[in-house]
Order: structure tokens, then sequence, then C-alpha cells
């Protein structure tokens, strides 16, 4: 209590009590709000009923790195993989700038349009000093975001490409087990994911813009060997000349390379997500190389080569967790990384050492 001065005409008050900086219900909110973790049948229930909450926190676990969820997980694969339906499956990729959301969210809509339901799986890289991902594909594609047909998803890689590879293949299996007949595997960028996203697509559509530099040296060949269809975005307003000019390159670049094991030419189209043109040709070629695909049965030959090839990448993946996960190895780990730092030992030395240690178990 300030005792008052008669000799000055400051007059001090006394205050109030402030409230807390921190909401004192939040806890509360928290509570009532917290995902609680289903049983296995709850989540197949809710899988199979097509709720697309519990498909999300079904993926939640497929992402998760902890052990029991991993058990958790999987027992929800195996029961929803024969519930899977028919479906297309088509990796999407393209250069910076090419508007891959915007065309995602326009060609999606079109897709639903046509009675289909879609899955969008969004592949972000994380950042390699943060290990944070910005996630911000579905604040991109409002419009799809509020379509019922629709399922948006993104997934942070984590720094493991491998790893988020296979979280995104088993994403697929619970989508389609949700009754998803079209799922699109975006990836950000074009480098060595869109080879991990070729090896779980069944149709690879590449995004390309015109107009920005050389168009046939700013991209790998290995990436264009592998696309079924090069889509030339924003062709519109002053820009159509460009595209058009950049559809003859790259279908002049294709017919090139040698003949596809699928027996599919592929092609470039032009595309505007803004006016909606080309949109419509784009879903009737791709349908037409699914119709072709499986008159001819490389459809099946594909998804069962996939199969294969993803049942060796689980194998290593599953061995190097175990590896990462042992007791005997965790408390080696670290000598054996400061002797490395120290130039003591190689690293190929100690790795081969670590492993001795392993299987001497």
């Amino acid at each position: 209590m300030h005792e008052k001065n008669h000799n000055s005409a400051l007059i001090v008050n006394e205050g109030i009590e402030q409230p807390p900086v921190v909401n004192p219900y939040i806890q509360n909110f928290y509570k009532k709000h917290k995902a609680r973790i289903f049983s296995a049948d709850e989540y197949i229930e809710g899988i199979l009923a097509g709720n697309t909450s519990i498909l999300s926190q079904a993926i939640t676990l497929v992402e998760s790195n902890r052990h029991d969820h991993r058990i958790l997980s999987q027992t929800i694969i195996e029961a929803c993989q024969p519930h899977c339906v028919k479906s297309m499956r088509i990796g999407i990729t393209g250069v910076p700038g090419a508007g891959k959301s915007t065309f995602i969210e326009a060609f999606g809509g079109l897709i639903t349009g046509s009675g289909h339901k879609l899955a969008v799986l969004a592949i972000d890289p994380s950042s390699e000093k943060s290990k944070g991902s910005i996630l911000g594909d579905k604040t991109r594609m409002e419009t799809l975001c509020s379509d019922p047909k629709a399922f948006i998803r993104p997934s942070p890689t984590g720094g493991s490409l491998g790893g988020v590879a296979r979280k995104t293949r088993e994403s697929i299996v619970l989508c389609e087990a949700a009754g998803f007949d079209v799922i699109f595997i975006e990836t950000v960028g074009v480098g060595q994911s869109e080879t991990t996203v070729h090896s779980m697509s069944d149709f690879f559509l590449l995004l390309m813009l015109a107009g920005a530099g050389d168009e046939l040296q700013g991209i790998k060949r290995g990436i264009m060997e592998m696309s079924d269809l090069i889509a030339i975005t924003k062709a519109d307003g002053s820009n159509v000349e460009k595209a058009t000019l950049a559809k003859a390159l790259y279908s002049n670049a294709l017919h090139l390379f040698p003949p596809t094991e699928s027996s599919w030419v592929p092609t470039a189209m032009t595309s505007s997500a803004v006016t909606k043109t080309g949109l419509t040709e784009i879903l009737e070629k791709i349908l037409e190389y699914f119709r072709l695909t499986e008159a001819n049965g490389y459809y099946l030959h594909k998804r069962r080569e996939q199969s294969r090839y993803w049942m060796y990448e689980t194998i290593n993946e599953g061995l190097k967790n175990r590896f990462f996960e042992d007791t005997h190895i965790q408390g080696q780990l670290k000598k054996y990384e400061e002797m490395v730092m120290n130039g003591e030992i190689g690293s190929f030395t100690a790795a081969s050492e670590l492993l001795k240690i392993y299987n001497s178990k």
C-alpha cells in the first residue's frame, strides 16, 4: 500500500489483480478434444465405413515410429487389405512453380465430379535443419478440402524418404479400403522422391512450366523416361503460345525414348487450372492408359512387381529398425561414434564392427 504524499498532486490507486497469462481452461479443452487411440477393430470398422476422421488417425499411427503404434497399424493394414477397392494410383510431380497444388485442386474437382472418390497423399520434404515441414497443401486446396468426396493428407519425410515412402504406400491401402478409387501421390520438386513415387503409382504425370528457360535441359532425362504424360500448365492468356511450343518440344523428345514396357506412347498436353481448359482431355488420356494396360495385362503385372519391390524394402527397413532399437547396440553406438569423430577408427570399420556385435548376440 503506497503512503499518500500530501505535497504531491500524484495519486496512486490500487491496481486490479491481473489475469493469468495462460488460459486456465486450456487443459480442460485439450483433455476434451484429445484424440483417443481406438482398438484395432474400431479402426478397421471406421475405415471400412469410410470415416475420414478415423482414417486420418489410422494414417497417423502408420506414420508413428513408436513400436506399439507400428504393431497396431500393421494389424489394421492386414485386415483392410482384402477390402481395397480397385483404384487408379496416379503419381504427380513437377518443377517448382508449375502450380501442382492449383492443378490438383482443379483436376481433383473434375475427378470427384465424375463420380469418383479421391484421396490426395502429398509427400512434403522436411527441413534438414529444423526437421519440420510446412504441410501447406491443404491450405492451397480450399475447394477440394471441402469436397465430401475428397480426402487430403500431407505427410512429412522426416529426413527419411524411404521411410515415408513405405508409410505412404501403407496409407494408400487404408484409403482404398475406405472406398477411395482414385489416389493422387504428390511430391514436391524434381529429384530422388520421384523414383520412389513411381514405384507405388500406376500412372506418372509430370507437370511442366512453359517459358521458364530451356524446355529440355531443365529436366532430368530419368524423370521424363518415367513419365506417362507431360502436362504443360498455366496455358492461358499470353502464355498459350509458349505452352503450345513447349508441348511440341516435349512430344518430340518423348518419341526419342525407347518403347515402354506397357506399350503406351507418352505424349505432352497443355492445360490451365484457371480456365479449366485441357483438364478433361488429360483425364481422358489417363483413362485411355488404364484401358490399354488392363487389356494387355500390364496393370496387374506392374502391381505385382511393385508388391515384390516393397516386400524387400520393408525387410530392409525392418532390419534397420531392429539394429538401432537393440539396447546393446545403443550402448555401443556412442562409443564408436566418438572414435570415428576423433579419427581413431574409420567409418566403414566402425560400421563393420557394430554389425559383428549385433550378429554375435
